[in-house]
């Protein structure tokens, strides 16, 4: 029986958000399944099973650092440009976005 559900524990974060649900209804603490995200619900699980969540941040950069490494990667990307590497700024125009994305989150 213990075996059983720590499988089924160990496989929560694997689920989809339905399926997620379906776990929440059978549980009475659980109240306002259906507007719960993800997050949201395997959080409520585990607190209601009892199951210690591990939580581990990302370090995130300074927004400063961030700022730094798109200048880096426009210089980059501009080189490239001129020498009509297009592979390459494509490559750069991309880390530079995922890098915008990155200061927006950090804000």
């Amino acid at each position: 029986m213990a075996e059983d559900q720590e499988i089924k524990e160990k496989s929560l974060d694997k689920m989809t958000v339905k399926d997620l649900r379906e776990v929440a209804k059978e549980i009475p603490e659980i109240a306002g399944v259906h507007g719960m995200n993800k997050p949201d619900l395997l959080s409520a699980i585990k607190k209601a099973r009892g199951i210690k969540e591990d939580t581990v941040k990302k370090e995130n950069a300074s927004v400063q650092d961030l700022k730094k490494q798109i200048n880096a990667f426009k210089i980059k990307r501009k080189d490239a440009l001129e020498a009509k590497d297009s592979k390459m700024a494509t490559i750069y125009r991309r880390r530079i976005s995922r890098l915008k994305k990155k200061t927006r989150r950090a804000a």
